[in-house]
């Protein structure tokens, strides 16, 4: 049976589940792996849900899991990925959407291009306002260590998108997927 405390956290836990599998999702941009990811981030959570000391800081250890599930998962993905059973998938918008909805569209690919270690700070920061100490904290690297991947991916972001439509247009971009 589980504590007051207990069932208070375990009710915020499931309430940051959108949370976990939106900042998945701009992770791996796969929704399988994204719920993937989330399940065992929140089953290790809910394992660990007694051990939680400091209600306050439940977010960026909620989120830390998730970091740490979806690098332990690239690195089965890593280990077992056979090339002859890998496709390549065009993730070009077609022409006809919305103005807007490809202006969404660049801003995901420019993203999607990014080095992992830049999106996941720029996510963590920019999607989903965790301070840069929280951010630190999450990830386990220094502060200056975050100020400096984010820098960087805003400024890898700024000049992919400031590229004429036309570049971007005749870019393919490929993701592997299994």
């Amino acid at each position: 049976m589980l504590s007051a405390k207990q069932r208070k956290l375990c009710k915020r836990l499931e309430a940051g589940r959108g949370r976990l599998f939106r900042m998945a999702y701009a992770w791996s941009h796969n929704p399988d792996v994204a719920d993937e990811v989330v399940q065992e981030a929140m089953i290790k959570a809910f394992n660990s849900v007694d051990r939680v000391k400091n209600i306050d800081a439940l977010d960026g250890w909620l989120f830390r899991i998730l970091s740490n599930c979806f690098i332990d998962f690239c690195r089965k993905q890593r280990e077992g990925v056979a090339i002859e059973e890998t496709m390549l998938i065009d993730r070009e918008t077609p022409e006809t959407v919305h103005r807007q909805n490809e202006m969404l569209a660049a801003v995901r690919t420019a993203i999607v291009s990014l080095p992992f270690k830049h999106r996941q700070v720029l996510t963590l920061v920019d999607i989903e306002n965790f301070t840069y100490a929280e951010v630190a904290e999450i990830i386990d690297v220094p502060l200056g260590t975050i100020m400096s991947r984010l820098n960087r991916a805003r400024a890898s972001l700024k000049q992919i998108l400031d590229e004429s439509p036309v570049e971007m247009s005749n870019k393919v971009k490929l993701e592997i997927v299994q």
